[in-house]
């Protein structure tokens, strides 16, 4: 991802930042968009994966639509220019405020994920004259395997309506005349890798798909949510993922009736590998039993490895030579085995960030070229879930953007 040319660049910039490299984000859009349409698929970018300016840009211009999960990402959406009619409103916990700007915007569902939900979209609709197209978030019940922080569809989760509640939701349909009820939603977690999950939610999609049926409802549109993973380990050697095999299973699994769109909503697998925190080492402590590498990024910049315990490759861009990892089964577990592919000198280094606080750590044990202060730091596949959870914690300067054009 970097050769001689952007390493002097970065030398000559203030560190941290982001930097993103625009032709790989268009190239994973493509690819996206080329697999999807061979099914006439409908792709929403779920613009809590990342929203700086010029990924926004460059996803609304492949055509998707927009997933938000908060009002300001649904104005944000608009604003630059995504068609209010592919924008859909996810969210637990939606305000009025939000759900009224929405009505007023004019979009094309909201999700919902309460019968209570349903009541309240209902009620501020009828004030307005107007009619909210919903598609109801099911809770599946499928294990995504992946962290328990990011496995959203099992019955222990907040998100959606359990199944056991479906009569109260379909008496709730029939009563509320300010909603036109128009799919089933679905969504069981993110970084999946196991194709065999998605297998797995297209077995219970078909049978929730055919309780509508059984009573009544008319099934417009099917949302499968979105999941699918990218891979950390090996950022260079994957750095697209693999969306013909994803989006065909759910083209084989799936029971698509005639007319019925079938929709997906993907964040991190089209954004992540297009972006690396870029550091500078501070200083080298070197102890009996551990070396620090102290950087100028840490957990306000990409708070991920804190959070979720998630793996990042972390590479030395100052010295020659890079060290490859081999994946482990958990996609967020950090891998036990190395295999150095460089000649010089390694160190063992804990990676750590300046936050006055201990979990400030990006990896521990992190096999290195021997590192100096002032060596350039590249923190790999930041794209989703880096920039738009940085914050000001310890009165830090916001993190910066640097883009490859």
């Amino acid at each position: 991802m970097f050769n001689n040319d952007t390493i002097t660049r970065f030398q000559q910039l203030e560190t941290p930042f982001y930097y993103y490299d625009l032709n790989l984000l268009r190239q994973t859009l493509r690819a996206c968009r080329e697999a999807s349409d061979k099914y006439g698929f409908h792709v929403h970018y779920a613009m809590k994966a990342n929203f700086n300016p010029k990924v926004l840009e460059a996803v609304q211009s492949f055509g998707f639509g927009a997933d938000c999960v908060s009002g300001n990402e649904v104005k944000a959406a608009i604003e630059y220019g995504f068609d209010k009619g592919k924008v859909v409103f996810a969210g637990v916990g939606k305000s009025d405020r939000e759900i009224n700007a929405a009505l007023d915007a004019e979009i094309f569902c909201f999700n919902v994920e309460s019968v209570q939900e349903l009541e309240v979209i209902n009620e501020l609709a009828a004030a307005k004259g107007k009619t909210a197209r919903v598609a109801i978030r099911i809770n599946p019940n499928v294990d995504a395997h992946t962290h328990h922080y990011i496995t959203t569809g099992l019955d222990e989760n907040k998100f959606g309506v359990n199944t056991w509640q479906l009569n109260d939701v379909a008496d709730a349909l029939r009563k509320h005349k300010n909603i036109q009820f128009i799919g089933i939603h679905f969504h069981v977690g993110s970084q999946i890798t196991d194709m065999d999950v998605f297998k797995s939610l297209c077995v219970k999609i078909n049978e929730i798909h055919q309780w509508f049926d059984e009573h009544g409802f008319t099934v417009k549109v099917l949302n499968a949510g979105g999941g699918l993973g990218v891979d950390y380990y090996s950022p260079d050697n994957n750095n697209i993922a693999d969306f013909d095999s994803y989006f065909k299973v759910f083209k084989d699994f799936l029971n698509i009736k005639p007319g019925q769109e079938v929709h997906f909503e993907l964040g991190r697998v089209l954004v992540a590998q297009s972006a690396s925190l870029i550091s500078k080492v501070l200083y080298v402590k070197n102890g009996l039993k551990k070396n620090f590498l102290v950087l100028d990024a840490g957990m306000t910049e990409l708070i991920r490895p804190m959070l979720y315990q998630a793996y990042h490759q972390i590479e030395n861009l100052s010295k020659s030579g890079s060290l490859e990892v081999r994946k482990s089964e958990s996609p967020e577990a950090a891998p036990t085995t190395h295999n150095l592919q460089h000649t010089t000198q390694s160190t063992k280094y804990d990676v750590v960030g300046p936050i006055c606080e201990s979990t400030d750590c990006f990896r521990k044990d992190v096999d290195l070229p021997e590192s100096f202060r002032g060596d350039l730091i590249a923190v790999r596949t930041a794209g989703a879930y880096g920039e738009v959870m940085a914050s000001g914690y310890n009165l830090r300067d916001r993190v910066a953007s640097v883009y490859s054009e």
